[in-house]
Protein backbone atom coordinates (compact mmCIF):
# COMPACT_ATOMS: atom_id res chain seq x y z
CA UNK A 1 0.00 0.00 0.00
CA UNK A 2 1.50 3.07 -0.79
CA UNK A 3 0.77 5.65 1.83
CA UNK A 4 0.78 9.53 0.28
CA UNK A 5 0.14 11.46 4.02
CA UNK A 6 -2.87 13.54 2.50
CA UNK A 7 -4.72 13.00 5.75
CA UNK A 8 -2.29 15.06 7.64
CA UNK A 9 -2.62 18.88 7.89
CA UNK A 10 1.23 19.57 8.08
CA UNK A 11 2.63 19.88 4.44
CA UNK A 12 4.69 17.49 3.10
CA UNK A 13 8.24 20.20 3.11
CA UNK A 14 6.94 20.56 6.52
CA UNK A 15 6.85 16.76 6.94
CA UNK A 16 10.09 16.24 5.52
CA UNK A 17 11.68 18.78 7.40
CA UNK A 18 11.08 17.60 10.63
CA UNK A 19 10.86 13.21 9.71
CA UNK A 20 11.39 11.70 6.75
CA UNK A 21 14.68 14.22 5.44
CA UNK A 22 16.00 15.01 9.16
CA UNK A 23 18.97 13.00 10.21
CA UNK A 24 21.08 12.52 13.33
CA UNK A 25 23.69 15.28 13.16
CA UNK A 26 27.37 13.43 13.91
CA UNK A 27 29.52 16.18 12.20
CA UNK A 28 29.11 19.98 11.74
CA UNK A 29 30.05 22.75 9.63
CA UNK A 30 31.53 26.10 11.14
CA UNK A 31 28.42 27.96 10.33
CA UNK A 32 27.48 29.04 13.86
CA UNK A 33 24.18 28.92 15.64
CA UNK A 34 22.35 32.17 16.71
CA UNK A 35 21.23 32.96 20.91
CA UNK A 36 18.28 33.98 18.97
CA UNK A 37 17.95 30.42 17.52
CA UNK A 38 17.86 28.74 20.84
CA UNK A 39 15.86 30.72 22.12
CA UNK A 40 12.61 30.18 19.84
CA UNK A 41 13.57 26.48 19.46
CA UNK A 42 12.80 26.52 22.99
CA UNK A 43 9.68 28.95 23.04
CA UNK A 44 8.35 26.59 20.38
CA UNK A 45 8.58 23.01 22.67
CA UNK A 46 7.66 24.53 25.87
CA UNK A 47 3.94 24.41 24.32
CA UNK A 48 4.31 20.32 23.72
CA UNK A 49 1.79 18.35 26.68
CA UNK A 50 3.17 17.05 29.45
CA UNK A 51 1.49 15.31 32.78
CA UNK A 52 -0.37 17.90 34.81
CA UNK A 53 1.93 20.65 32.53
CA UNK A 54 4.64 19.41 34.96
CA UNK A 55 7.18 20.56 32.69
CA UNK A 56 10.32 19.24 33.99
CA UNK A 57 12.34 19.83 31.18
CA UNK A 58 15.70 22.21 32.13
CA UNK A 59 18.34 22.89 29.13
CA UNK A 60 21.70 24.16 29.47
CA UNK A 61 23.58 25.23 26.25
CA UNK A 62 27.25 24.72 26.16
CA UNK A 63 29.08 26.53 24.34
CA UNK A 64 33.31 27.74 23.35
CA UNK A 65 36.38 25.58 24.11
CA UNK A 66 36.49 26.22 28.03
CA UNK A 67 32.74 24.62 28.73
CA UNK A 68 33.36 22.12 26.09
CA UNK A 69 36.52 20.88 27.67
CA UNK A 70 33.98 20.50 31.03
CA UNK A 71 31.91 18.52 29.05
CA UNK A 72 34.48 16.07 27.01
CA UNK A 73 35.60 14.16 30.03
CA UNK A 74 32.23 12.69 30.44
CA UNK A 75 31.39 11.91 27.25
CA UNK A 76 31.91 8.09 25.95
CA UNK A 77 34.25 8.01 23.54
CA UNK A 78 32.74 7.67 20.10
CA UNK A 79 30.76 10.85 21.00
CA UNK A 80 33.56 13.21 22.19
CA UNK A 81 34.78 14.41 18.84
CA UNK A 82 31.47 14.80 17.49
CA UNK A 83 30.82 16.90 20.70
CA UNK A 84 33.80 19.24 19.90
CA UNK A 85 32.90 19.95 16.64
CA UNK A 86 29.42 20.91 17.33
CA UNK A 87 28.30 24.75 17.87
CA UNK A 88 26.24 24.21 20.70
CA UNK A 89 25.80 21.19 23.13
CA UNK A 90 22.41 20.68 25.13
CA UNK A 91 22.47 19.23 28.48
CA UNK A 92 18.79 18.16 28.66
CA UNK A 93 17.68 17.09 32.48
CA UNK A 94 14.87 16.24 34.55
CA UNK A 95 14.01 19.04 37.81
CA UNK A 96 13.02 16.31 40.35
CA UNK A 97 11.18 19.32 41.85
CA UNK A 98 9.35 20.50 39.31
CA UNK A 99 6.76 20.54 41.28
CA UNK A 100 7.22 23.90 43.28
CA UNK A 101 5.92 25.48 39.77
CA UNK A 102 2.52 23.95 40.07
CA UNK A 103 0.76 26.71 41.72
CA UNK A 104 1.50 29.10 38.84
CA UNK A 105 1.43 26.28 36.46
CA UNK A 106 -1.37 24.04 37.12
CA UNK A 107 -3.40 26.33 39.25
CA UNK A 108 -6.77 24.64 38.62
CA UNK A 109 -5.58 21.58 41.04
CA UNK A 110 -4.45 23.35 44.28
CA UNK A 111 -3.53 20.16 45.93
CA UNK A 112 -0.85 19.22 42.69
CA UNK A 113 2.07 20.32 44.69
CA UNK A 114 1.08 17.90 47.44
CA UNK A 115 0.54 14.96 45.35
CA UNK A 116 4.14 14.83 44.47
CA UNK A 117 5.48 14.78 48.00
CA UNK A 118 7.20 11.22 47.89
CA UNK A 119 10.72 11.72 46.17
CA UNK A 120 10.51 8.65 44.42
CA UNK A 121 7.14 9.01 42.49
CA UNK A 122 8.20 12.57 41.41
CA UNK A 123 11.79 11.90 40.43
CA UNK A 124 9.65 9.09 37.79
CA UNK A 125 7.30 11.42 37.08
CA UNK A 126 10.15 14.02 36.52
CA UNK A 127 12.26 11.84 34.57
CA UNK A 128 9.01 10.24 32.13
CA UNK A 129 7.89 13.54 31.37
CA UNK A 130 11.49 15.37 30.38
CA UNK A 131 11.76 12.85 28.10
CA UNK A 132 8.93 13.41 26.32
CA UNK A 133 10.10 16.88 26.10
CA UNK A 134 13.38 15.45 25.11
CA UNK A 135 11.49 14.39 22.09
CA UNK A 136 9.97 17.68 21.12
CA UNK A 137 13.04 19.73 21.75
CA UNK A 138 14.32 17.46 18.58
CA UNK A 139 11.69 18.29 16.57
CA UNK A 140 11.99 22.49 17.43
CA UNK A 141 16.01 21.72 16.37
CA UNK A 142 14.69 20.94 12.96
CA UNK A 143 12.06 23.26 12.99
CA UNK A 144 14.48 26.10 13.07
CA UNK A 145 16.20 23.98 9.95
CA UNK A 146 19.41 23.27 12.67
CA UNK A 147 20.12 19.59 12.85
CA UNK A 148 20.22 17.35 16.29
CA UNK A 149 22.25 14.94 17.46
CA UNK A 150 21.04 13.07 20.38
CA UNK A 151 23.27 11.25 23.12
CA UNK A 152 22.99 9.20 25.71
CA UNK A 153 26.54 8.09 26.00
CA UNK A 154 27.88 9.98 28.49
CA UNK A 155 28.38 9.35 32.25
CA UNK A 156 25.24 10.89 33.88
CA UNK A 157 26.89 11.20 37.47
CA UNK A 158 29.96 13.10 35.71
CA UNK A 159 27.84 15.09 34.25
CA UNK A 160 25.29 16.14 37.00
CA UNK A 161 28.67 16.45 39.33
CA UNK A 162 30.24 18.91 36.87
CA UNK A 163 27.14 21.05 36.28
CA UNK A 164 24.33 20.72 38.58
CA UNK A 165 26.29 19.82 41.64
CA UNK A 166 23.99 20.42 44.84
CA UNK A 167 20.92 20.98 42.26
CA UNK A 168 17.56 19.07 41.85
CA UNK A 169 18.76 18.47 38.12
CA UNK A 170 19.59 14.97 36.68
CA UNK A 171 20.90 14.67 33.38
CA UNK A 172 18.92 12.29 30.77
CA UNK A 173 20.28 13.08 26.83
CA UNK A 174 22.75 15.55 25.30
CA UNK A 175 22.43 17.09 22.23
CA UNK A 176 24.67 18.53 19.68
CA UNK A 177 22.98 21.20 17.61
CA UNK A 178 24.20 22.87 14.41
CA UNK A 179 24.79 23.11 10.55
CA UNK A 180 25.36 18.98 9.57
CA UNK A 181 28.52 18.05 8.14
CA UNK A 182 27.20 15.11 5.86
CA UNK A 183 30.07 13.57 5.15
CA UNK A 184 29.46 12.22 8.79
CA UNK A 185 26.19 11.24 8.27
CA UNK A 186 25.57 7.61 8.03
CA UNK A 187 23.57 5.85 5.42
CA UNK A 188 19.85 5.75 6.86
CA UNK A 189 18.63 2.34 9.02
CA UNK A 190 15.45 0.71 7.94
CA UNK A 191 11.90 1.14 10.25
CA UNK A 192 9.28 -0.52 11.02
CA UNK A 193 6.24 -0.79 9.07
CA UNK A 194 2.93 0.04 9.76
CA UNK A 195 1.45 -3.82 10.68
CA UNK A 196 5.01 -4.62 12.69
CA UNK A 197 4.73 -2.24 15.20
CA UNK A 198 0.46 -1.35 15.40
CA UNK A 199 -2.16 -2.85 16.17
CA UNK A 200 -5.85 -1.80 16.00
CA UNK A 201 -8.35 -3.40 18.51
Amino acid sequence: MTTTFDALALPRDAQDLLFREARTANAFTAEPVTDEQLREVYELVKWGPTSMNSQPLRVLFVRGEEAKARLAPHMSEGNRAKTASAPVTAILSADTDFHEHFPRTFPNYPGAKAAFADDAGRTEAAKMNALLQVGYFILGVRAAGLAAGPMSGFDKDGVRREFFADTTLLPLVIVNIGHPDHSGTHPRNPRLDYAEAVSVI
